[in-house]
């Protein structure tokens, strides 16, 4: 029996009951050649049940059950480790993809041969809404061709999200990736195979949804906090140590870098009142260790919220945005 194109790895984590309906949309997939893995830890959240129901009806469903609460980096390494696709794809169970997706991934894979990553869209559905991913315009501009990534830095700068990628499996384990422990693990993961791919390629429509108000983590495991995420982006700067040629990389890995800490700073629910301080000094600190030579910082009031963030303006970048509040308040009234 031939291998499957693609092994999707599903995290049985499900904190808002999604998993049956991710499940259902992979099934109802209208390319046949995958194998689904649903990993179920010991966490309080996950539908271990619910994934060895599908499993029983469906054989291209099978689950792998752990003997601890690990999160969702150790749940999807060791799903990765099952895996025989040719491809990995990374999924969480608020995810749905449309009923042609893989196909569309499989035409776009026949096009382009092998590929050692290949990027695609994605949406994020909230209230009756939809709004586009983060990357959209950085594929359109890509174009058709494969590529080495290093031609196409501004890559770097996308959202480091794991589920709008297939990497190939023969790449994950020539690098021997792995997802660390801790919230937002996948952002050194996804820098290390774009980073060490030789061909890559891009398909510039969407093909997951995601289901939530914002990309926050589902579940980082046991110890976990949000101030893991300057320990991820440690471990992908450290990727281009001694290697001064890689600048434009480094500079849009910066600029995703400060965005993400902005964005996470800003996120209600992300950051506590008492740990707003030292989050802030972390992401300064960071800018100030990462920040290239002759880097040039956005405009507008983007600019403005990374120039306070350079200075360790905590009380300044506080009164910024209270102001702006403010008078977006004042505009509504008018």
């Amino acid at each position: 029996m031939p291998s499957p194109l693609i092994s999707v790895v599903l995290p049985a984590y499900d904190q808002h009951g999604q998993l049956a309906d991710c499940l259902d949309s992979l099934l109802a997939q209208s390319l046949a050649n995958v194998e689904v893995i649903v990993v179920a830890d010991r966490s309080p959240e996950t539908a271990g049940g619910l994934a060895d129901a599908f499993a029983a009806r469906h054989p291209q469903v099978s689950v792998l059950h752990l003997n601890a609460a690990v999160g969702v980096g150790v749940s999807r390494n060791a799903g990765a480790a099952r895996a025989s696709g040719d491809y990995l794809l990374f999924l969480d169970a608020d995810h749905l993809l449309p009923r042609d997706a893989l196909q569309a991934l499989a035409d776009r894979l026949e096009q382009t041969g092998p590929v050692d990553v290949l990027l695609f869209g994605h949406s994020r559905h909230h209230n009756d809404r939809d709004w586009p991913g983060g990357a959209e315009a950085l594929l359109a501009e890509v174009g058709p061709e494969a590529f080495a990534p290093f031609d196409h830095p501004e890559l770097f700068g996308a959202p480091p999200l794991v589920w709008d990628r297939l990497i190939r499996r023969g790449h994950w384990e020539e690098l021997e990736l792995a997802f660390p422990v801790g919230r937002y693990e996948e952002i050194p993961v996804v820098h290390a195979a774009l980073l060490g791919a030789r061909k890559a390629a891009v398909l510039a429509r969407e093909c997951v949804q995601l289901r939530r108000r914002e990309t926050v983590h589902p579940a980082g495991g046991p110890g976990s906090s949000v101030f893991d995420l300057f320990e991820q982006y440690e471990r992908s700067f450290a990727l281009l140590e001694d290697q001064p040629h890689l600048y434009a990389v480094r500079d849009a890995l910066f600029v995703r870098m400060i965005r993400h800490y902005l964005f996470v700073f800003d996120l209600a629910g992300c950051v506590s009142r008492a740990e707003r301080p030292q989050f802030f000094h972390r992401a300064a600190e960071h800018h100030r260790r990462f920040m290239p030579p002759g880097h040039r910082r956005p405009g507008g009031r983007e600019g403005i919220k990374f120039s306070l963030l350079a200075g360790g303006a905590y009380p300044a970048f506080e009164v910024a945005k209270l102001s702006h509040i403010a008078r977006g308040t004042l505009t509504g009234r008018k």
